[in-house]
């Protein structure tokens, strides 16, 4: 099945940079969108480039105005009908040790960011007839963790948002969907290992920090991320808002 809907569509994508950001910015192009690609201006480097369908922007969502970047994708390539919000961080480490600064850290990047520019969207799409968001959560914000407990309330409050903001889009045409991934093979990820068997060590758990592992037995890569959040905005999904798709190999044992 060919997934329809893109062809000439504008998208937007924030977090366009990072691993699963670059999955999506080339699913959605090969798919015929125009992508405005955005991310912080350290994060763009030279093998960003441009063509006649993408361009990239500096943009921190934890600061900037959400609403002047929608209006420029608008202005490059026509109303924009597709949004991708992948922008976010990470932040390790016991609650009971976690500085407020810290909070207020991911906070403002994975909850404040995601209200920014999702409220942003939905502000431009109500005036064009509908469109489809997808935002890039975690399995983290279902099933509690161990050492990541501010990221995990973070995503959490991300994927409520999302499917409220849904629910208040429906009567607009508006779908509003989350993608919550599961261990995947990017910086982020391989970032915490301590060592070369971390991969083995993520897939088997570990039952000393209530863990499970991953029943298929493999990380995810960022491609498998992007096959999802494109089904979430193509025409095939047009009956789906306000879920939580889990792409996380089994990790979570959830329906």
């Amino acid at each position: 099945m060919r997934l329809t809907g893109f062809d000439g569509k504008t998208a937007l994508v924030t977090g366009a940079a990072g691993g699963i950001g670059r999955a999506v910015v080339a699913a959605l192009t090969e798919a015929g969108a125009n992508v405005l690609a955005s991310d912080r201006a350290e994060a763009i480097t030279a093998d960003c480039r441009e063509g006649a369908r993408l361009r990239w922007r500096a943009f921190d969502v934890a600061e900037d105005d959400a609403d002047a970047l929608v209006a420029e994708a608008s202005a490059s390539f026509g109303p924009v009908t597709l949004g991708v919000h992948a922008a976010g961080i990470l932040s390790v480490g016991s609650l009971l040790d976690c500085a407020t600064a810290e909070w207020d850290r991911v906070m403002a990047v994975n909850a404040g960011g995601t209200f920014r520019v999702i409220t942003a969207l939905g502000r431009e799409m109500r005036h064009h007839g509908g469109g489809a968001i997808a935002v890039v959560g975690s399995n983290a914000g279902g099933i509690p963790r161990i050492g990541m407990g501010a990221y995990a309330a973070s995503k959490a409050a991300a994927a409520m948002l999302t499917r409220c903001l849904g629910l208040e889009l429906a009567a607009q045409n508006i779908r509003c969907n989350i993608v919550a991934p599961g261990s995947t093979l990017t910086p982020m990820q391989t970032g915490m290992w301590d060592g070369p068997e971390g991969q083995e060590k993520v897939i088997a758990g570990d039952l000393a920090t209530y863990r499970t592992g991953i029943p298929l037995g493999k990380l995810a890569v960022p491609e498998d991320i992007a096959a999802s959040v494109l089904y979430l905005l193509s025409d095939q999904a047009g009956h789906i808002t306000m879920s939580d798709l889990y792409v996380d190999g089994g990790a979570t044992l959830r329906a």
